[in-house]
């Protein structure tokens, strides 16, 4: 007898991430329209808790939802879990890397500094 697919954790891994990455959004936005009205801190200062707790909502969502996808599949759950976590890790650190040399290049030649199309 096989398990049931954990098709719950599945859906509520993605409305989850869906729910943090719209706080990390707000959040995000605030902080950029605080640091715009006023330039004595850095952007990069900004990275607090109140930036990291919806990111970390988002790593642990986009986790539940890859480990149930790949338990879809008829994978134990630790196996799912040792694969999809990770990933998942390895994602969030190189996103949140990316963040702080685009809050840099904001910070350092405003929003003329992010333009792709005059780059090519």
């Amino acid at each position: 007898m096989y398990p049931q697919p954990p098709y719950v954790l599945l859906v509520s891994g993605l409305l989850a991430a869906i729910a943090a990455g719209s706080s990390f959004s707000a959040v995000l936005q605030q902080s950029t329209k605080i640091w715009a009205a006023d330039r004595t801190q850095s952007l990069r200062a900004m990275r607090g808790l109140s930036l990291q707790l919806p990111y970390f909502g988002i790593c642990a969502g986009t986790c539940v939802f890859l480990a149930s996808g790949i338990q879809l599949f008829g994978f134990p759950a630790s196996g799912a879990y040792a694969v999809s976590a990770p990933i998942t890790a390895l994602m969030a650190g190189l996103v949140w890397r990316q963040l702080g040399v685009i809050l840099t290049q904001l910070e350092q030649g405003g929003s003329k500094a992010l333009d792709l199309e005059e780059m090519f």
